[in-house]
């Protein structure tokens, strides 16, 4: 066992806190990046302007502190915790919970959860928020918060293929999935794909898949060259930004697998906006 490294719950709430300000208010570089190169690319003069207006709007978040998009999200945080972490003063979940409460009041960011699907009483502060937590080697805690929009999220999709549907049924299904969301998710879209595991897991595997930068490829080869062929997919659609048209709907695809049954061949696209708003923070190094 490594040297302990004590982090304690009031400093986690705290960066919990600001990453949801930050992520409401600064999209990330890589973002930025992909929009300035696809309003340069696109040839349909509307879309070309709404590229500039994103940017645009993007400028004005930043400098003035507002929020990027009206829809604040649901707060989801992946939680990479060291094996050689003590937390100290509190519980890890409740110093997240905490964190979220205090940074949607302070940051005057819309709070969009209801304690009860049915009954659609809102909370009043965003929590509870999603929490996935992973125990990894080490004496960090690495906290990555998403702010996932209500309305790209309505738009994914999981299926229970069949083995003999194979690569081609996987890419059918993910293109079928954004033409289906036409205008929704409000493109250009991020798309996030899970391949195999279980029912839940590939779920998971296609929000964690978000999270990795803008344009990066997939280690594995023949991965990468299928979200190359996908996003080459989706992009012929033709819905273009903000679906009035364009070449361009997609700035990225990301996938990532995980081995499954010998019956099953679970996917899952999971679909984010053009406000892609993730931010990471890593304690205790």
């Amino acid at each position: 066992m490594g040297i302990r490294t004590r982090i304690s719950s009031e400093e986690i709430e705290e960066k919990v806190s600001q990453l949801c300000m930050d992520a409401n208010f600064h999209l990330p570089d890589d973002m930025l990046g992909a929009l300035r190169v696809s309003g340069e690319k696109e040839v349909s003069p509307v879309a070309k302007e709404v590229f500039t207006d994103l940017l645009e709007n993007a400028k004005i978040a930043r400098e003035y502190q507002m929020p990027v998009c009206q829809d604040t999200g649901v707060a989801v945080v992946f939680a990479e915790l060291g094996e050689d972490v003590e937390i100290t003063g509190g519980r890890l979940y409740d110093a997240i919970h905490d964190g979220v409460r205090k940074g949607y009041k302070e940051g005057f960011l819309r709070k969009s959860m209801v304690i009860n699907p049915l009954k659609r009483v809102n909370t009043g502060d965003n929590t509870p928020a999603i929490i996935h937590t992973e125990l990894i080697p080490g004496n960090y805690i690495k906290i990555t918060f998403m702010a996932k929009g209500g309305g790209c999220e309505n738009m994914s999709r999981i299926a229970m293929l069949t083995p003999a549907d194979g690569r081609e049924g996987v890419v059918n299904f993910v293109v079928e999935t954004v033409r289906m969301a036409k205008a929704n998710p409000c493109p250009p879209i991020m798309v996030g794909i899970g391949i195999g595991g279980t029912f839940d897991y590939a779920a998971l595997l296609a929000k964690k898949s978000l999270l990795r930068p803008l344009g990066t490829k997939h280690r594995d080869p023949d991965t990468a060259a299928l979200e190359k062929e996908i996003l080459e997919r989706v992009n012929d659609l033709g819905i273009g930004a903000q679906g009035l048209g364009g070449r361009i709907t997609a700035l990225g695809v990301h996938v990532e697998w995980f081995p499954c049954h010998i019956a099953s061949l679970p996917v899952a696209v999971n679909i984010d906006c053009h406000a892609h708003r993730v931010k990471t923070v890593v304690l205790g190094i």
